[in-house]
């Protein structure tokens, strides 16, 4: 086994840490405060290769796969991971384009994105359906050669700043729940699309989340992606790969925690020593280290093995669950670290805390991960 980053790797790993470092830290507080969305720092990132680096050169993406979109997500969340956000999830819901989009959807959809110029969305979560994806209740009727929709959705990232979403909709009621889905594509700006802004999130502030209303909406049948009926299939697909980002904000997260956390417990005395004299300090940065140690396997092992075109769909799985798990150890155990000073805005690792429970719920909660993982070893 060969664990080394190739040369270009290490290139892209200091390019996307030195870009958060010199981007975010200036506005980070500001963003977490106001909940303010960052599109200048999205475009620069675009012009840097950031934004859908997993996306083939052929469709405007660096081409870096899905290996290196972890790297450059772990990087970014390492110093924010809400503004992060704002870079590797522009891309958001174009996964399933490129999945299982025609030709002429990858080339019309995927290139503004990785240029900055536009920003995507997967608008799957329902009021009333989340994990449970086949509780899904937005309708898409046929219509002369356009598709007509009703109904809501939440949750969504980049909901008010997208210029389109790939939506998850029933098209064929008629047939049992998981082949009665079909994924769509609906511009943002479409006649009856509704959007409003999410506030009062307890982390990830400078995410736009939103809550979208779509009624009699129309839009062409050319929009739909993939084949209909097989939305529920393409969109547990999608989440196995998107998964193994959230992996990586996980990732990210902790080690930022524990680098704090390791500089912060050198400076600080106690009892006339340093904080990290003391046995019960070192035992909890070497449970965060091993934890992040093992989170990294599982994360780069998950993406290379989508790049060698044999995706371990359960490995993704146990990445997002574990990653997950570890964020909010490492952030808990961070604040410990820093006492009061932990607990107040003067250091990070408060924001760090509030920012790493969302990766034990979106893209598929933890329970969601358990239910995956423990079929597969009843299964094999």
């Amino acid at each position: 086994m060969d664990f080394e980053f190739t040369e270009e790797q290490k290139m892209l790993q200091d390019m996307a840490y030195r870009f958060a470092k010199a981007n975010f830290t200036s506005v980070s507080q500001e963003c977490d405060e106001q909940e303010k969305y960052t599109p200048e720092i999205r475009k620069k990132a675009a012009a840097n290769g950031l934004v859908g680096a997993w996306v083939p050169e052929e469709y405007g993406g660096a081409g870096a796969g899905s290996l290196g979109n972890a790297i450059i997500t772990e990087e970014l969340s390492r110093v924010d991971m809400g503004i992060g956000l704002n870079v590797t999830a522009a891309t958001f819901g174009c996964e399933a384009i490129l999945q299982y989009g025609s030709e002429e959807q990858k080339k019309t959809w995927l290139p503004p994105v990785c240029a900055g110029e536009q920003v995507s969305a997967g608008a799957f979560t329902e009021p009333n359906a989340g994990t449970d994806v086949s509780g899904y209740k937005t309708r898409a009727v046929k219509d002369g050669g356009d598709y007509v929709i009703n109904g809501s959705k939440m949750f969504i990232t980049n909901g008010t700043v997208c210029d389109f979403m790939v939506t998850q909709c029933i098209t064929n009621p008629e047939e049992k729940k998981h082949n009665s889905f079909s994924l769509i594509i609906v511009p943002a700006d479409a006649k009856g699309v509704t959007r409003n802004k999410i506030h009062g999130k307890l982390g990830i502030r400078a995410s736009d989340t939103a809550e979208i209303a779509l009624e009699d909406v129309r839009v062409p049948q050319t929009n739909l992606v993939g084949k209909e009926g097989h939305g529920f299939r393409e969109l547990m697909h999608f989440f196995d790969t998107t998964r193994v980002m959230v992996a990586g904000q996980a990732l990210g997260l902790s080690e930022a925690c524990l680098e704090t956390s390791v500089k912060y417990v050198k400076e600080r005395t106690a009892f006339g020593a340093p904080l990290g004299a003391y046995q019960l300090t070192q035992m909890k940065l070497t449970e965060m280290a091993i934890r992040i140690e093992a989170l990294r396997g599982l994360v780069y092992k998950a993406a290379w093995l989508i790049d060698e075109g044999r995706p371990d769909y359960t490995l993704a799985a146990m990445a997002k669950f574990f990653g997950g798990q570890t964020a909010v150890f490492c952030a808990n155990y961070a604040v410990e670290l820093h006492g009061g000073y932990g607990y107040v805005e003067e250091y990070p690792v408060s924001k760090w805390y509030r920012d790493a429970k969302i990766l034990e719920l979106y893209e598929g909660t933890k329970e969601a991960e358990i239910m995956t993982i423990g079929r597969y070893l009843q299964t094999r």
